[in-house]
């Protein structure tokens, strides 16, 4: 079995024992270190060959986005998760744009990490529910049309692409949809394509037709 090497930073070291105690539960997780001020974490990662950091936003010495910095300008060692007592949409934002590929508060970590590190390490992105539903409050106030109850569970999309669909069907571009969720518009591409792909449908109109059978935009 391949683990999965995670690497916490996290200005606590009670958090840091506490996550590490969670994860070890998990047969294929394996911690590989730690961190407890920004400085080193560059260094700690690459070291470790980490494939999954969870990041703290408030570090001393170097803040969370800082590293992010670092990360995106040398070039992402590992896939980033932050774990924040933040929901700030600004600061999502940012991370977000920085090569973050997941987002979660504090208070949810314990339901929601496994979950996280899982997701993100196929792929995906992952957002605790209270900041994707802050995310998508953001661009969902001027349009009617959406459903704001379009966190369902669903047997063939992501939640990420259920956001796509939602999109689309509300005739953001492929630049918007971008803005909107803070991703590169080949993302969107990319995930445009595998929505067709795995609903078999060739065009926007049976996407909208799919959107409104499954209620993730009203009539």
């Amino acid at each position: 079995m391949t683990k999965i090497k995670i690497h916490l930073a996290d200005d606590h070291q009670v958090l840091i024992d506490g996550l590490t105690n969670l994860l070890q539960t998990v047969s294929n997780f394996e911690i590989v270190g730690s961190s407890l001020n920004g400085l080193t974490i560059y260094n700690d990662v690459i070291q470790n060959q980490a494939d999954i950091l969870i990041l703290d936003i408030s570090m001393p010495q170097k803040d969370g986005i800082e590293v992010l910095k670092e990360f995106h300008q040398k070039g992402l060692p590992c896939k980033v998760i932050i774990l924040s007592s933040y929901d700030d949409l600004k600061i999502i934002k940012e991370v977000m744009k920085l090569g973050a590929k997941g987002y979660l508060t504090k208070k949810c970590a314990g339901e929601n990490i496994i979950e996280a590190i899982e997701a993100v390490n196929q792929g995906q992105e992952y957002f605790s529910d209270a900041v994707r539903e802050k995310i998508f409050s953001m661009f969902s106030q001027n349009n009617p049309k959406l459903n704001k109850n379009v966190y369902i569970e669903n047997p063939i999309l992501s939640p990420r692409e259920i956001e796509i669909v939602t999109l689309i069907c509300l005739e953001y571009s492929g630049k918007e949809i971008s803005e909107k969720l803070f991703i590169s518009v080949n993302t969107v591409e990319t995930h445009r394509k595998n929505i067709m792909k795995k609903l078999n449908i060739k065009n926007t109109i049976g996407l909208v037709k799919y959107a409104l059978k499954n209620h993730l935009i009203n009539e």
